[in-house]
């Protein structure tokens, strides 16, 4: 149970491109009234997600509300930014009224609750609830699953085999650590595939507490997302980790840097030439702005696997440089050189 008199907090946490800042968008257009401040915690060298929502355009959504941490991941710089930045959101002299904080979707979710036990602010925050936004359709492809049966096979077949990869081990982090699970994007399933989904994923939570919702363009109600009352910073015992031991979470394991393009004259046909490197270096995500001649507003283009959106999110504005660039990730021996000179392939 949430200690009253102390501010909520929600962290919402994801792998990559699961709908996490659509369901931030969401939120803020139907606060009712309620101040709600954003922490984003953006990996990579360009801030998108954050420009996202300062461009939104929705109404009370100022961007001295809006807070992003850009030297790594939360849970890996508390001592030197969330603390901080926790801080200066509570002295505020109108202090929010719920506090969301959407990580990185390479961020290990537990070392960020744990830092709501720091003297400077567990009297006066609780962690409200950690939100795990999952990609159903990814899931259904098996992709970011894990196979127990399959992987005790291989084991025994060869012992040196080491099963587990970065991105099963973040999966089952951010998972393990949740109090709700949103399955988003079920409008591509089935209902047979949903079902499977939501089977496997109960399978694998330690905690039958744990909520599952479905719901497609990261569509839910406030109501239904704040107001959870977990105290998880409390909890954290019943959330196990793989980090439990100690060791640190390194994210060697992953990379990510700026392609900067001309103008994009043929956005289709970008699109086609980053699902080509996708399929061709194994990149996990890109995603960006680009400057589209002739268009006064801005052009989005996200994409996680070979699966890319696009749209014109907001007009350029007044002073703003229109300009095009990507950020790319993927594992740390990726081709950087190689995957920029595919993507400037005119």
């Amino acid at each position: 149970m949430a200690h009253l008199g102390k501010i909520p907090a929600t962290v919402i946490t994801g792998f990559l491109g699961a709908g996490k800042t659509t369901m931030i968008r969401n939120m803020l257009q139907n606060a009712g009234g309620k101040r709600i401040a954003l922490i984003i915690n953006e990996f990579g060298d360009v801030g998108v997600d954050m420009e996202v929502i300062n461009g939104c355009g929705i109404e009370g959504c100022a961007e001295e509300d809006v807070v992003e941490l850009s030297n790594g991941c939360i849970c890996c710089t508390v001592a030197d930014d969330f603390v901080p930045t926790m801080q200066k959101l509570l002295d505020r002299d109108t202090p929010p009224d719920h506090i969301v904080i959407e990580t990185s979707g390479l961020a290990l979710p537990k070392p960020l609750v744990k830092a709501f036990n720091w003297p400077e602010i567990r009297s006066r925050v609780t962690v409200d609830g950690v939100v795990a936004v999952l990609d159903a359709a990814a899931l259904r492809d098996g992709l970011f699953a894990h196979d127990h049966d399959a992987v005790q096979a291989l084991r025994e077949a060869d012992d040196n085999l080491d099963h587990e990869s970065p991105l099963e081990e973040l999966f089952e982090e951010q998972l393990h650590c949740a109090d709700m699970v949103v399955l988003n994007k079920i409008d591509l399933l089935t209902s047979d595939e949903l079902a499977k989904v939501e089977a496997d994923i109960r399978a694998e939570l330690k905690r039958p507490s744990v909520k599952i919702i479905s719901t497609d363009h990261a569509r839910i109600e406030n109501a239904v997302l704040l107001g959870l009352g977990a105290a998880a910073e409390d909890d954290l015992d019943s959330r196990p980790s793989h980090h439990d031991d100690g060791h640190e979470h390194d994210h060697d394991d992953f990379k990510s840097f700026v392609v900067t393009l001309d103008d994009v004259t043929d956005p289709a046909a970008l699109e086609q030439r980053l699902i080509a490197v996708v399929r061709d270096f194994d990149v996990l995500r890109i995603k960006g702005f680009v400057n589209v001649p002739g268009k006064a507003m801005r052009h989005v283009v996200q994409g996680v696997g070979e699966r890319f959106q696009r749209y014109f999110d907001r007009p350029w504005q007044q002073g703003e440089t229109r300009q095009s660039r990507l950020v790319v990730i993927g594992l740390h021996d990726m081709d950087q050189s190689a995957i920029a000179k595919a993507i400037l392939a005119a």
